[in-house]
């Protein structure tokens, strides 16, 4: 197993202009990091396609390993030009991962308002079509594509393996974030259960987890079903993390895993305190 961080955790030092990306890759080696996933939010590579080179130097000046490449996809409701427009746009994405020299690509497949499984099982051959050309664009380079539990549509562990079954690539499997299950009010520890068999990256993330009846606002948002979250320091939140850890380490999962933060805390210190905890946690087990 190799511990990292997601780029993402450091989202608001890079948005308010406190932190470059180097900058970021510094931190994350600081802490002892063994690798970084770079999430292209508060700087753009294909806008700013010097900064790959910028990236790769930094990190190996800094002594980790690039792991993964994740970026934001959507095939759900479009029309036939569409479509292509947004597959062309993906392989694109794919070119960065090759430049970046990692082997693992996740990218979203479909985002929807209609969140039923009827609506889910109608779209589903043509979602793995679109996973299929992109899998097919990634295998020459030696990358694996993954979906992620993410964004409500395909978040239950359910549907998450429908997709990975229906693309049936090799190179295509799920970004697993232990944390995102909450979202559709699904247990972490049974999602990850049913799902660490299929992930090709592991994510850990925390939330706090309210009932819908309680009158919560800012720093709150809502699952499918209602109930309220927040973005929590890992082991600070109300997932059980050292048994969701446990299911990971016991089915002898051994690649890149990497912390995501997105509480209201300094991102720093949030970022070192979620990584100390599942560093600590990993190796008592």
């Amino acid at each position: 197993m190799k511990l990292g961080i997601s780029t993402y955790s450091l989202y608001n030092a890079l948005q308010k202009g406190e932190m470059s990306i180097q900058d970021v890759i510094v931190y994350i080696a600081s802490i002892g990091a063994e690798h970084a996933e770079i999430v292209p939010m508060g700087f753009n590579l294909t806008e700013n396609p010097e900064l790959i080179d910028v990236i790769k130097k930094q990190a190996e000046e800094s002594g980790i390993e690039l792991s993964n490449y994740a970026v934001g996809a959507n095939f759900s409701g479009l029309n036939e030009e569409q479509y292509e427009r947004e597959l062309a746009s993906l392989k694109q994405e794919v070119d960065i991962a090759a430049a970046l020299g990692v082997k693992k690509m996740r990218h979203d497949v479909a985002s929807s308002s209609n969140l039923s499984i009827a609506s889910f099982l109608y779209e589903l051959p043509r979602l793995a079509a679109a996973c299929q050309a992109i899998a097919d664009y990634a295998a020459p380079f030696g990358i694996t594509t993954s979906v992620e539990n993410h964004g409500y549509y395909i978040q239950h562990s359910d549907r998450v393996q429908a997709l990975v079954k229906a693309v049936d690539r090799p190179n295509f499997r799920t970004t697993l974030d232990v944390g995102n299950f909450l979202c559709v009010d699904e247990n972490p520890a049974a999602a990850v259960a049913n799902n660490i068999s299929f992930a090709s990256l592991v994510h850990v993330k925390d939330f706090y987890y309210r009932p819908s009846t309680e009158k919560l606002g800012e720093g709150w948002f809502k699952s499918s079903n209602g109930n309220w979250l927040r973005g929590a320091i890992v082991g600070h939140g109300d997932i059980a993390m050292q048994q969701v850890l446990r299911l990971v380490k016991e089915s002898g999962y051994d690649d890149f895993i990497s912390i995501e933060f997105e509480g209201l805390e300094d991102c720093r210190l949030g970022t070192r305190l979620g990584f100390e905890f599942v560093k600590r946690v990993w190796n008592e087990l």
